[in-house]
C-alpha cells in the first residue's frame, strides 16, 4: 500500500482550494445575474423615459415649425409634409431654416414617421379637452389670429357635446394614420403604448398632440408641461 508523501497532500489541498474558488466564483456570478435581473425594469423604463422625452421635445419643435409656417403663409395654409417644414420659409434670396432634421424623426415610431394630425373637430377636440383640463377648465387662445380658423369649429364642438359625446373616442375610431401628403395642424406618434411621462395628463403615445392650437398668448400662455423630476 502506497503511503501518502507531502507531495500527494498539497496537490490535493490546491485541488480543494480551487474547487472552493470556483463554487465562491460561481456563487459570486449568481448574486450579479439576480441583480441585474431585478435592475432590468428599472433600466428599461428609463430608457423608455428618456426616448418620451426626446419625442415630447422633437414634437413641440415640429408644433412651433407649423406656427412659423402657418403665420407666414398668413393663415390661408398649412404644411402638406415634414418636408414642407424641412425646406424652411424664404426671407430674401435664401431660405431660413424652421425644423432641424433630427425632429423630423419620432423616436417611438417602429419607422420614425410621425402622424399627420388634421385639423379637424373629431381628431383635435379630445386633446383640446385635456389640455382644459389641464388649465383648470380653460380653453387658452391661439399664440397667433391666424390660427383661429382652424380651431373655431374644433372649440365650438367641445362647446356643443352633451354628457355623453363628451366621452373621448376610442382610439381604434380616432386614430389616423396617415403620415404625408395632407394638409396638417398637428403631430403625434404612431406608438399606441402607455407611457412612462404624462403629458398633459396623457398616458399614451398615440394621444399626445403636438400643435400650435390652443397653447396661449402671451396673456394667458399656457406651455407644454414641463418633464417630470428625474
Amino acid at each position: 500500500m502506497r503511503m501518502m508523501t507531502a507531495t500527494d497532500n498539497t496537490l490535493r489541498n490546491s485541488q480543494c482550494e480551487s474547487g472552493m474558488t470556483l463554487l465562491a466564483v460561481m456563487g459570486v456570478m449568481v448574486l450579479v445575474a439576480i441583480a441585474l435581473l431585478a435592475a432590468a425594469p428599472a433600466v428599461q423604463q428609463e430608457v423608455q423615459r428618456e426616448k418620451e422625452l426626446e419625442s415630447i421635445r422633437r414634437g413641440e419643435e415640429i408644433a412651433d415649425a407649423i406656427l412659423k409656417y402657418v403665420v407666414h403663409h398668413q393663415g390661408r395654409k398649412l404644411p402638406e409634409s415634414i418636408d414642407d417644414l424641412l425646406e424652411g420659409l424664404p426671407q430674401g434670396t435664401k431660405k431660413t431654416q424652421i425644423l432641424r432634421p433630427s425632429s423630423a424623426t419620432d423616436p417611438l415610431s417602429e419607422d420614425g414617421k410621425w402622424r399627420l394630425i388634421q385639423a379637424e373637430p373629431k381628431v383635435i377636440a379630445a386633446f383640446a379637452k385635456r389640455i382644459m383640463d389641464y388649465n383648470n377648465g380653460l380653453l387658452p387662445p391661439n399664440q397667433s389670429r391666424f390660427l383661429d380658423r382652424y380651431s373655431v369649429t374644433i372649440t365650438s364642438s367641445i362647446n356643443t357635446e352633451n354628457e355623453t359625446d363628451s366621452e373621448e373616442p376610442e382610439e381604434d375610431e380616432n386614430f389616423d394614420l396617415i403620415t404625408d401628403d395632407v394638409p396638417f395642424i398637428g403631430v403625434a406618434s404612431q406608438s399606441r403604448s402607455k407611457s412612462v411621462i404624462a403629458y398633459y395628463g396623457i398616458e399614451n403615445h398615440s394621444k399626445w398632440i403636438f400643435t400650435p392650437l390652443f397653447r396661449g398668448s402671451d396673456g394667458n400662455p399656457v406651455p407644454p408641461p414641463p418633464p417630470p423630476p428625474r
